[in-house]
């Protein structure tokens, strides 16, 4: 998995959230880096991020996203056409966020810690009761990496992200460079099947092109 952190604007339009959805509790799985919990946290919001990054020190985290941000950086500029720039403008500015977003992060890290904020918990295996949070985000995680986590992965961590939450949702659906997961419709018709509602909804976010929908899922 690689270390790279999304701000709170990216997540109020990776998410579509609304203001309602900020008067409940927050779960953010796979968080890694991003500075949502830090900023969301500062205007008075209950948000909770896990990521198994969080056993690592200050130190080492940056030194992990500062390295890989070398090659990430350097692969967007090799592939600029997979990508929508109008609004984040250049590769400077896209740096610039990303590693904005990772020191927002850390700087809110020893706090957070040490509210409980920042846990280490690891999909599909989450240490929190049925029902505790609101509504769950997974960002850059599943379908991204359609190669690393099989079908049954996919739908054992919606499933539990489910468990403790009133609403997950799931941002992108495509995989690494664009092309379609193949993990996907099968996860929805399981789901389905399952019981639960599925929608694939559009949100107001595109970088990775063809990257700007959500899978939005409830239980009945």
């Amino acid at each position: 998995m690689v270390p790279w952190g999304r701000s709170r604007a990216e997540y109020v339009k990776m998410f579509a959230i609304t203001a309602p959805d900020t008067r409940g509790r927050i779960l953010d799985c796979g968080a890694g880096p991003a500075s949502f919990n830090a900023e969301a946290t500062a205007e008075g919001h209950r948000v909770v991020s896990c990521d198994p990054l969080y056993r690592f020190s200050a130190d080492q985290i940056r030194t992990s996203v500062e390295e890989a941000s070398v090659t990430l950086l350097a692969n967007v500029e090799e592939n600029t056409n997979r990508f929508v720039w109008d609004r984040m403008g250049s590769l400077d500015r896209l740096r610039e966020i990303r590693l904005g977003a990772m020191d927002r992060f850390l700087e809110d890290l020893p706090t957070g810690l040490e509210q409980g904020r920042y846990r280490e918990d690891a999909l599909p295996h989450l240490d929190f009761a049925d029902g505790e949070f609101d509504l769950a985000l997974c960002s850059h995680l599943l379908f991204l990496y359609s190669d690393t986590f099989s079908t049954g992965f996919h739908l054992a961590a919606i499933r539990e992200m489910c468990r403790v939450s009133g609403e997950t949702r799931v941002f992108p659906l495509l995989g690494a460079y664009g092309e379609p997961s193949p993990h996907l419709d099968p996860v929805i018709r399981h789901l389905r099947k399952l019981g639960y509602r599925v929608e694939r909804r559009k949100v107001p976010y595109e970088f990775l092109r063809g990257a700007n929908e959500m899978l939005a899922v409830t239980r009945l």
